[in-house]
């Protein structure tokens, strides 16, 4: 994870913006651990009482996450009621910084390694959310195969390109994973929309069980079963179950092809792979280790089948 600015490391201006929003005077601002944004991510409170989470990120720390912050934005913003996430209550935007102020969800990240129980109402969840946003309800939301799907080409560069120790399975795979990364780009086509980034520190459940999806700036349109295919890579990465189940059991649930879904494991192996081997993003210095960490778990899952 990253080290992260807090409220307190704001501009005088843009707190005062987003007390405005908030309904108060800040008093009390916690900083939450984890995730991979060098923005704020503060649990915030008023002296009466009231409560919110702020995230904000300037131009000069990173250009890129600013552009997140306002697709973020745009996408919480109109998401129906109804649906399980953080309420957008209003946003900041002056050109250098871009902040938004959220419900702020009392709830805890799920366990992990993913307990049984836990699990399967994640995916219960998730599924339930995709038929709450098929068709999708946002507008200008671009498709996955749009968004993602030059990401989804890593195998395609890696082949051209092989990187020293490279997981020995894949290199000699190449040829058939830049098929499978093809298929996967083919098999993105869908009207959900879909959160793209789903893993245990996206989501929070509340006292009374329910999930809650939090951090929204990847949203696309792509099948309903994306989410949960994507949720496996965080399942398999911290063990204790069987995935290809899961995978089955996702198909099945789905009308899917089970070979597309192995098929964007797959590209998401090289996507992850491709990734890893970059400069890190400004003020992100771990995403790297933790892009090969989960290309690593992927590509042992698939040796293994």
């Amino acid at each position: 994870m990253n080290s992260r600015i807090s409220w307190a490391d704001l501009p005088g201006s843009v707190r005062a913006a987003l007390e405005d929003i908030v309904g108060g005077p800040v008093v009390s601002a916690v900083s939450q651990a984890g995730g991979y944004s060098p923005g704020t991510a503060d649990r915030v409170r008023t002296a009466d009482g009231r409560r919110a989470f702020v995230k904000a990120v300037s131009r000069t720390t990173n250009a890129h996450s600013v552009e997140l912050h306002r697709r973020e934005i745009h996408v919480t913003g109109n998401l129906p009621e109804g649906v399980a996430v953080p309420r957008l209550r209003g946003s900041y935007d002056d050109g250098e910084w871009v902040a938004m102020v959220l419900d702020d969800v009392e709830g805890r990240q799920p366990h992990t390694p993913w307990g049984a129980g836990e699990l399967d109402r994640v995916l219960r969840s998730l599924d339930a959310m995709a038929a709450a946003l098929t068709p999708s309800p946002v507008p200008d939301l671009p498709a996955a195969t749009a968004s993602f799907g030059a990401d989804l080409a890593g195998w395609h560069l890696l082949a051209a390109d092989p990187p020293p120790g490279l997981h020995p399975w894949a290199a000699a795979r190449l040829d058939a994973l830049r098929e499978q990364a093809d298929r996967a780009v083919a098999a993105l086509a869908g009207e959900t929309v879909v959160h793209l980034d789903i893993r245990a520190d996206n989501l929070l459940i509340t006292a009374d069980g329910a999930v809650f999806v939090v951090d929204w700036p990847h949203a696309c349109v792509g099948p309903r079963w994306l989410d949960r295919l994507l949720l496996l890579v965080n399942v398999r990465l911290h063990g204790g179950h069987d995935v290809d189940a899961l995978l089955r059991r996702i198909a099945v649930d789905s009308g899917a092809d089970e070979a597309d879904l192995r098929a964007v494991l797959a590209a998401m192996a090289g996507f992850f792979y491709e990734y890893a081997r970059r400069p890190p993003p400004p003020g992100i210095p771990t995403v790297r280790e933790f892009q090969r960490i989960q290309g690593n778990a992927l590509i042992e899952w698939l040796a293994e089948t």
